[in-house]
């Protein structure tokens, strides 16, 4: 067995050798200048993160951390559990990529509404369907989700990755991802009223400013999130970022579109400061094995932080966000999303790759493992101390992304190929005062991680749900199915919402739809645990 210090010595090389490469902290050497940061480099631990002790009555996993076997696979997954277990499931017909919450009121009063999005109408056509579109549940008593309308506007029938509450504006927003890019359309809710039933406000498309009458041509829709104030939307479609003036809901409007620094990057995920001056975007982008081996050659997947006061405070026409600071990597590609907290004091931002370094395809694998790199994308949490010079300290790293695991992690999947070990979104408990990290992690399922310690996380419970006898009409992961094997794991790939007052958290699992869980062995929450409404990550 490797010890700490092993794990250190080896992932310190790989990170000054390829990993980080901060455009505004490089030195002549191309290593990072360890000057910028007040954290020292061997102070960090860039390996698996401690495995969870699992308690009477769980089911752990067999192989690996996060791995499911071949034979697991060939003979349907059952599934593995550890410190959660199954309170209640509404399949329906599956979900796709992302979930979002509402909460109100407190004991009898309480209610929580549960949404999440479905693979468009078009997406599986073998497949019979007879609900489409955004699901509405009740899941105020977590042992018993009622699902209680269907939401049916142009972006409602797939918000692809963009499917948001703004919790100060009661607002339920989406814009139009149509099978991943759709023609430019936001769709607005309120949930001020019956959280169960929202009422449509407006559903626009947003290729010309009904005020200005500029067009915005060829602008999609893929990804998306509300700044705090609920009055501007920004999303991404292509190489494109775009921010949507949302102060009037009936009218929406496009008032500022732009693109990544590097033109081989393109957008992604992204979230915004609570004062709405500074946004963290993503910087979305693969290298080819001639690149990733070539340590001249630039990386460009990473984090933007960029200052949006123009946009905030809608100077001129077509305002302009300004660059702070830009921090990439290799270890990593397609960048999915960001999450801007707070540990104690510090401000951090969590973010999550959506591809490892060469991509998801089956033939790069073993070539990435070779140089020391991750072969499946993980989370990372990044220290904005000094925002000009971000600086990564974790990696909420798996057994099966460690690179001196490949041996026994990459014969499981021959043939096989897309998502499997990648983390996709993430969410925290309380973005001011963070304790809790809980992702999706594909085929290893949802795991929650203790990040009261930013530079040395560690996992507390994970559950990654059995294998459905047959696809969900309403999956993005059926649309997958053909380079999956058939009884393998589901995608567990959306947002996960805890709730510290009654110890449990639901997400969604594609085929198996929205999963309600409930913590066990005192594994969660902490005694400083909070998850006030809107403050998960919406």
């Amino acid at each position: 067995m490797r010890t700490r210090n092993t794990y250190v010595k080896r992932a310190t090389a790989l990170v000054i050798g390829l990993s980080c490469v901060a455009l505004s902290a490089i030195g002549a050497d191309g290593m990072q200048d360890k000057r910028q940061s007040p954290i020292a480099d061997e102070e960090l631990f860039f390996a698996p993160v401690p495995k969870a002790v699992c308690g009477p009555g769980d089911k752990p996993e067999t192989a690996l951390q996060g791995q499911v076997t071949a034979a697991e696979r060939a003979a349907g997954f059952k599934g593995s559990s550890c410190n959660l277990q199954l309170l209640a499931q509404v399949r329906g017909e599956g979900a796709n990529w992302q979930t979002t919450e509402w909460r109100e009121g407190r004991g009898k009063n309480k209610k929580v509404c549960a949404y999440h999005g479905t693979a468009h109408p078009t997406a599986n056509p073998g497949l019979a369907r007879t609900n489409v579109g955004v699901r509405a549940i009740d899941i105020t008593d977590p042992t018993k989700p009622v699902t209680t309308a269907y939401l049916q506007t142009t972006s409602m029938l797939d918000p692809w990755e963009s499917l948001k509450i703004n919790e100060r504006r009661q607002l339920l927003g989406a814009v139009n991802g149509s099978n991943g890019n759709g023609p430019a359309a936001i769709d607005i809710y309120d949930v001020s009223g019956d959280c169960r039933y929202p009422q449509l406000l407006s559903s626009t498309f947003l290729s010309i400013d009904p005020a200005t009458e500029v067009v915005f041509p060829g602008l999609t829709s893929h990804e998306g999130s509300w700044a705090p104030d609920g009055l501007t939307y920004y999303a991404r479609g292509g190489r494109n970022y775009y921010a949507t003036d949302t102060s009037d809901t009936l009218k929406p409007r496009v008032i500022s579109v732009w693109q990544p620094p590097q033109a081989a990057s393109s957008g992604h995920g992204l979230s915004v400061s609570d004062d709405g001056t500074r946004g963290y975007f993503i910087a979305s982008c693969t290298l080819t094995l001639a690149q990733l081996a070539d340590p001249n050659a630039p990386a460009c997947n990473g984090l933007i932080t960029y200052d949006l006061t123009d946009i905030q405070n809608r100077v001129g026409t077509n305002p302009q966000p300004k660059v702070v600071s830009e921090l990439y990597w290799k270890d990593g590609a397609t960048g999915q999303h960001t999450i801007n907290i707070k540990i104690g004091k510090k401000p951090y931002v969590i973010y999550v790759d959506e591809a490892g370094a060469g991509g998801n395809g089956v033939a790069t694998r073993q070539a990435v493992c070779d140089l020391g790199l991750l072969p499946f994308p993980i989370a990372r949490i990044i220290d904005m101390s000094d925002e000009k010079n971000p600086k990564i300290v974790s990696k909420l790293m798996l057994e099966t992304h460690d690179p001196a695991n490949c041996a026994a992690v990459i014969p499981d999947l021959t043939g096989l190929t897309g998502f499997l070990y990648g983390a996709h979104y993430c969410s925290v408990d309380n973005i001011h005062k963070a304790t809790t990290l809980a992702c999706g992690y594909f085929n290893s399922g949802v795991r929650v991680f203790d990040i009261r310690d930013p530079v040395r996380p560690r996992e507390i419970a994970y559950y990654n749900p059995p294998a459905t006898p047959d696809v969900s009409p309403g999956s993005n992961h059926a649309t997958q199915r053909a380079t999956q094997q058939p009884g393998g794991p589901d995608y567990c790939a959306a947002q996960v919402h805890l709730d510290a007052s009654q110890g449990t958290l639901w997400t969604t699992c594609q085929d198996n739809g929205l999963l309600s869980l409930k913590f066990t062995h005192n594994a969660w929450p902490f005694a400083e645990s909070t998850t006030p409404p809107g403050m998960q990550n919406n």
